[in-house]
């Protein structure tokens, strides 16, 4: 795909790529509608304190690990279209809820039911990939995400000024809040009505089930219960972070780990029942695909999108700290992380398109990521404030190329479960934000950028020594196996018994 395709906006394929980074946007509008208007809840809301908020900012992410997991099977079931308009709707009844609540309990439970919203970056990696073929997938999924993520950029900088400015008075975040989730819902209405799962006359391929992912031999089962369980463990840790704060009691979060330790036997059972009916049949040969691709690519989005987040919550007050500056210079600093995402993922897509090696392509990024963030690690006062910057740009450059490397590869591992395999590596991201955030409180800022180097140099190898060039890396069409064929003709049975009875009716 080139530059100059992505103004044919009569192109379907084109329009539909519009569409489904338009609604991440709003997604992401939505979900990061808080932290630009923390100060304006303390001082209107007289019980709110600086703790209350650090711990609603623990909750935004606390549901979008399981839920990234879950919304990725759902949409290989049932589509995209239905999952993504269906998703921004109902995410507008917590949005309001946070607006207009009063108590704690209000805010608590609707900020942790509004963090569900995060996986709407799931869905739309599946649309991109049923719209590009794989040797244009790399820039069309990084500019998907680059521009879909700019939402929480546009949100910093218009929600205060509307609360100010259009509504003003202490209420005023209330409605800023309040417009978010309107904008969730008529985007929801309008996407619902402008796109489709897939081109015309192509099927939708679906999996044989949804309740786990299917693997391809027993090995692979077994990695995939071993990567399962750390998804679980970061949500215990998000409530150790929660009862540390004194936002919960040791009781409850006892309570929580059983229920996660439960959940984690649960998910571990649906992956055996998902999984031995097909292994002990045998998986025909065409069909079967390495999970320790699905295994490496978690890893990378753990580096670099965990990465990420836990850059930006730090970024200003180091710069602050470390230089001496204003609030707004550092603030403006640390917002280049945003503005880089623009071009940085297409570019890290693009590259990975053009190049004829797409493992290539990833271990350059994490190395750069590695190597970038040892500078940041050397940064002291004694620098010069344009060296400071320059370095922490290129490494923003390298960690946000290196995500649209990762989602330039996930649609080419199987094609029929995208939805299941972003979801995994998408939550791998959120996992490695809780870990490092949770890991920046007990070291210095520098020690703790080195500590981010050894976690993308750890991917590096880990993608050295595991990962494999995914077969049709470039091809003009997804590769379909047996079972996919098989898949396709059922679908397309049941179509035409759906439409046959309608015509009767």
């Amino acid at each position: 795909m080139s530059v100059k395709e992505l103004f044919q906006f009569k192109n379907q394929r084109t329009k539909t790529l519009h569409l489904t980074w338009a609604a991440f946007f709003v997604s992401f509008f939505a979900w990061f509608n808080m932290a630009p208007l923390a100060g304006s809840m303390v001082e209107s809301v007289g019980w709110l304190t600086n703790d209350h908020i650090a711990a609603l900012a623990i909750l935004n992410v606390a549901l979008t690990i399981p839920a990234r997991i879950i919304i990725g099977m759902v949409l290989d079931k049932y589509g995209p279209r239905r999952v993504f308009s269906i998703l921004l709707v109902v995410m507008a009844i917590p949005t309001f809820m946070f607006a207009f609540g009063n108590t704690w309990m209000q805010l608590f439970i609707s900020r942790l039911l509004l963090s569900s919203i995060g996986a709407s970056f799931v869905v739309g990696i599946r649309m991109v990939s049923e719209w590009f073929p794989p040797k244009n997938v790399g820039f069309a999924e990084g500019f998907y995400a680059g521009w879909g993520n700019f939402g929480s950029a546009v949100a910093a900088i218009v929600l205060p000024w509307m609360a100010i400015t259009l509504f003003g008075g202490d209420d005023g975040w209330r409605y800023a809040i309040a417009f978010s989730g309107v904008a969730c819902v008529i985007y929801g209405v309008i996407y619902w009505f402008s796109v489709s799962d897939t081109p015309e006359g192509k099927t939708y391929t679906k999996p044989r089930k949804i309740a786990a992912m299917e693997v391809s031999s027993y090995k692979d089962m077994i990695q995939l219960i071993l990567w399962t369980i750390p998804l679980v463990g970061a949500l215990g840790l998000l409530s150790w972070r929660l009862q540390n704060l004194n936002f919960l009691s040791i009781n409850a979060m006892y309570s929580i780990f059983i229920i996660l330790f439960i959940t984690l036997i649960y998910q571990i059972i649906q992956i055996l029942r998902v999984n031995m009916p097909i292994l002990r049949k045998g998986v025909p040969e065409d069909d079967k695909y390495k999970f320790k691709n699905v295994a490496a690519l978690n890893t990378t989005y753990f580096a670099n999108f965990g990465a990420e987040l836990a850059i930006v919550s730090m970024l200003p007050l180091f710069f602050l700290t470390t230089f001496d500056l204003s609030v707004t210079a550092a603030g403006l600093i640390a917002s280049s992380f945003a503005f880089v995402n623009l071009f940085a993922r297409p570019l890290g897509g693009w590259f990975s398109d053009r190049m004829k090696n797409r493992k290539k392509v990833m271990l350059i990024y994490m190395f750069g990521i590695g190597i970038g963030l040892i500078g940041m690690g050397m940064i002291d006062s004694g620098w010069p404030v344009a060296l400071a910057i320059a370095i922490t740009v290129l490494t923003s450059i390298f960690i946000q190329g290196a995500e649209g490397a990762t989602f330039a590869v996930i649609p080419l591992i199987k094609k029929r479960i995208t939805g299941q395999i972003s979801g995994m590596a998408g939550a791998y991201g959120n996992v490695g934000a809780v870990v490092y955030l949770t890991i920046f409180t007990l070291v210095t800022p520098q020690t703790f950028f080195f500590i981010l180097a050894a976690g993308a140099l750890g991917s590096f190898l880990f993608c050295w020594i595991f990962m494999d060039e995914p077969r049709g890396a470039h091809s003009e069409e997804y590769e379909l196996s047996s079972v996919d064929i098989e898949q396709q003709k059922k679908e397309q049975t049941l179509a035409n018994s759906s439409n046959s009875k309608s015509k009767s009716a």
